[in-house]
């Protein structure tokens, strides 16, 4: 199960930590949803999910600010000593002496941003579903050609590095190469991704590793990638039939997400870097409403039924 630290977020969402006498070493996100616990502070505690990250936003702020004494003291104890991983406040707002009192208490730590109520949670929860993501790692190489996400598959040493290579060269830039890691941050979208360890390298059998992104400069790398379009790679086979008008789409299938794969078989002469770019700028046209394949099919079509009408 993917996790992520609290002090990871702090970080990355310039979160002010008003409780430091709380250890948050040890503290973990696991589910990319937040919650906002107004029917918590109004003293509704059913269905509570308090392993989420908690924001609280002007709306809270004031109700918990319009509260007597014992109340708080009621409410407060309550929703404090619940599990709860972390609270924000937003716009800059301050907890009461009693909300900070009883967090340190329960080891729950307070942080603040600047940011409007809305906007942090939209941001928070686009970034938590990326990093919470389901993630597997795959054999291949991932490249961006004209805007699509193209990963290449196939057998070791079948030219997989060679052809991003030549890519690369051509102006396309490189994701990563060897190992690929999915996310599945959405229904519709899987995103491509490098290992820390060899991100911006590749390998090529004979010279060795390269560091792309000081030989071919920082616009030849990219840190991240939409998949769109798998190619894989494969042996010359005489005795299979490969097709060669493309009517029909074959998929391959990641995490539960199915995509759109061309089988390539492997000859000498053959370029790889060509093919590539011309299958991302064909599926390109097709997600745009032109297909070659189902005009050639019309034509021949139209043409047959033009000779029966002339013969009739």
């Amino acid at each position: 199960m993917s996790v992520v630290k609290l002090s990871m977020i702090i970080e990355k969402m310039k979160l002010e930590n008003l409780t430091p006498e709380i250890d948050i070493k040890g503290i973990k996100i696991t589910q990319p949803d937040i919650n906002r616990p107004a029917l918590q502070l109004a003293g509704y505690f059913e269905h509570f999910e308090a392993t989420r990250l908690q924001i609280i936003g002007f709306v809270e702020y004031t109700y918990m600010a319009s509260l007597s004494e014992e109340t708080k003291m009621e409410i407060y104890t309550k929703f404090l000593t619940c599990d709860i991983p972390g609270i924000v406040f937003c716009r800059e707002l301050q907890p009461d002496e009693l909300f900070k009192k009883l967090a340190i208490e329960n080891n729950v730590p307070l942080l603040m941003t600047k940011k409007a109520t809305s906007a942090f949670t939209a941001e928070i929860i686009r970034w938590l579903n990326v990093k919470l993501a389901p993630c597997i790692s795959v054999h291949g190489v991932l490249v961006d050609v004209y805007g699509e996400g193209v990963l290449i598959t196939g057998e070791s040493g079948i030219g997989k590095s060679e052809a991003a290579l030549e890519l690369i060269k051509r102006g396309h830039r490189l994701v990563t190469d060897d190992v690929v890691e999915l996310r599945k941050v959405s229904d519709d979208t899987l995103i491509g991704s490098a290992p820390d360890i060899t991100k911006h390298f590749i390998e090529l059998r004979g010279i060795g590793i390269v560091d792309v992104k000081v030989l071919f400069g920082v616009a030849s790398v990219k840190d991240t990638q939409s998949i769109d379009l798998v190619i894989k790679l494969e042996e010359w086979d005489k005795d299979k039939e490969y097709d060669r008008l493309g009517l029909e789409e074959e998929y391959t299938e990641y995490l539960g997400k199915k995509i759109v794969c061309h089988s390539i078989p492997i000859r000498p002469g053959r370029n790889l870097a060509i093919i590539c770019e011309s299958a991302a700028i064909n599926h390109r046209q097709k997600k745009m409403g032109y297909n070659a394949a189902q005009e050639l099919y019309t034509r021949v079509q139209n043409s047959l039924a033009k000779r029966r009408q002339e013969e009739e």
